[in-house]
């Protein structure tokens, strides 16, 4: 599946900071992604989780949820299904 058609696809309203955001995830998804391989631990992926959070939240609530997200990824961290709040 290409990382376009993983991430969030509900309405969401396209400010400056949201596009920055979810370009920057993009970018990492098409350039580092392959690189370093998918080893996430949780549903959904922390860059698809840093994308539908930066989407639904805007870019510093949906920035520190990824960041926390990203925190609790390694290997002493929490695993499965962990979505990104209402």
């Amino acid at each position: 599946m290409s990382a376009a058609g993983r991430n969030y696809a509900g309405p969401w309203r396209r400010t400056p900071g949201r596009l920055f955001g979810t370009g920057f995830i993009r970018l990492y998804q098409i350039v580092f992604s392959p690189l370093v391989g998918g080893h996430c631990r949780h549903i959904p992926t922390c860059s698809e989780y840093g994308f539908e959070a930066i989407a639904r939240h805007g870019l510093w609530r949906g920035g520190w949820l990824t960041t926390r997200r990203v925190a609790r990824c390694g290997p002493f961290g929490c695993a499965g299904h962990d979505p990104v709040p209402d």
